[in-house]
């Protein structure tokens, strides 16, 4: 074998706590010590006020349409981006605060666990909070959590309106989000509206999930 080749298998095997000799003994803290973590956690002192700041810059970036409000001014806000989109149906998952919707006209749909993604299809909006948000990598993560619901709510409609907790839900960094997160559960991690290019760099945006992202930050 390439000395290369050597080399990877010989990290794998530390990384699982085992040698080549013996690979049936697992040490389950053998990954943390093998792995170095010298990487830096943040790349910036930032007040929570300045890090809210910079996950809107981003998102923006990422053409999501980010907005601002507080928790009394929220139904007015969710009922005039779904009149504005021209919803007849929005996507509502368990838990999902009541009165974030108690504004609106539009006709709530609850998930149920046997909705088919045709059903999900006919759908024109669906809103959710999240798990948190990364500020320097503007990307939103979603593990099925309360007001979530599953993944796949989030991923067949064309128009998706994501609360934020601000800044209660958003960190600096990917290294200060995932001790914060549960491996076990599903997670989507969006980084702006579904969007893919072909070799011509022509950007065409609700390919494989929503084509509209609305983030909303809650304060106050």
């Amino acid at each position: 074998m390439s000395s290369s080749r050597d080399l990877i298998l010989a990290r794998i095997a530390r990384a699982h706590g085992s040698t080549p000799a013996d690979r049936t003994t697992i040490d389950p803290d053998a990954y943390a010590r093998a792995v170095t973590r010298e990487y830096l956690t943040v790349h910036a002192d930032r007040t929570p006020e300045e890090t809210t700041d910079l996950l809107a810059h981003h998102l923006a970036d990422y053409r999501a349409i980010v907005h601002r409000t507080t928790p009394t001014a929220l139904p007015a806000l969710i009922a005039r981006l779904l009149a504005d989109r021209g919803a007849r149906t929005v996507l509502v998952p368990d838990q999902l605060p009541a009165t974030w919707l108690e504004s609106t006209s539009t006709t709530q749909v609850r998930d149920r666990p046997d909705t088919s993604h045709h059903e999900l299809d006919t759908i024109d909006s669906v809103i959710t909070g999240c798990a948190l948000a990364i500020a320097e990598t503007g990307t939103i993560v979603l593990d099925a959590g309360p007001a979530q619901g599953r993944r796949r709510i989030t991923l067949v409609p064309d128009h998706h309106i994501c609360v934020i907790h601000a800044p209660q839900q958003v960190v600096d960094s990917v290294p200060q989000a995932l001790p914060r997160l549960d491996p076990t559960r599903p997670q989507t991690w969006i980084s702006g509206p579904s969007a893919t290019s072909d070799i011509e760099l022509d950007r065409v945006e609700g390919v494989h999930g929503p084509r509209t992202l609305e983030v909303v930050l809650l304060t106050g």
